[in-house]
């Protein structure tokens, strides 16, 4: 099933090209069906700033303030731990919960600077303001290792379809995709981000309509 609702997302939507980075114009650049960003540590840096941004928001939101950060010559570690506190929040603010983002960039910048190759994934749930989700979104995008994201789209799509209860732990969800589908990074980018678009056009009212996915409501197909 979860193999079958990939298919049809990709079919339907094609490469997303997840995770945008910025480009030398400083705009968000998605690159669809190419899996080598980020090259650099900088961009892998982009990654998790970008990964803590996003909570509890959405993408848009969240990209506005990555850019604000790029433009203030911010998106780098040492800068965000050295600027003040009050700075940091209004330039992350469209991101939304700014002053408790703002603390989480500084604890992740610094643990940053101190890495050496990959990090455990408990590693990163050490940090302040690091969960499951962040977590996942930083191994799958920045390190390409198949760890699979499940954020609030895939549990509306999913509750929607009558596939999940809606009150299963994240790594009982998680583990329904990872059982399901080959250990592959650029599979694993490609149905969170499959998801999160399909999320956007159907999934933004609580009374979801999908006419998308709507043969495998209920584990029908």
């Amino acid at each position: 099933m979860i193999r079958m609702i990939y298919k049809k997302l990709f079919k339907a939507y094609g490469e997303q090209g997840w995770w945008p980075l910025l480009d030398k114009k400083g705009e968000l650049s998605y690159h669809p069906g190419d899996y080598s960003p980020p090259h650099d540590r900088d961009e892998v840096f982009q990654v998790w700033v970008g990964s803590i941004l996003a909570q509890n928001t959405t993408w848009k939101m969240a990209s506005r303030a990555l850019i604000n950060l790029a433009k203030a010559k911010a998106l780098k570690p040492c800068s965000l731990i050295e600027m003040r506190h009050s700075k940091l929040a209004e330039l992350i603010k469209p991101a939304g919960f700014l002053n408790q983002k703002a603390g989480y960039l500084k604890e992740i910048s610094k643990f940053f600077i101190t890495l050496k190759g990959v990090p455990r994934r408990d590693e990163l749930l050490s940090i302040k303001g690091v969960g499951d989700e962040t977590a996942d979104t930083i191994l799958l995008y920045a390190y390409k290792i198949p760890e699979f994201i499940v954020d609030s789209y895939t549990l509306r799509i999913l509750k929607n379809l009558k596939l999940i209860n809606g009150d299963e732990k994240y790594m009982e969800i998680k583990k329904l995709f990872k059982d399901s589908l080959p250990s592959d990074y650029r599979i694993f980018q490609e149905y969170h981000a499959l998801l999160v678009e399909h999320g956007k056009r159907y999934y933004k009212r609580k009374s979801a309509r999908d006419p998308l996915l709507s043969d495998f409501y209920g584990g029908v197909h």
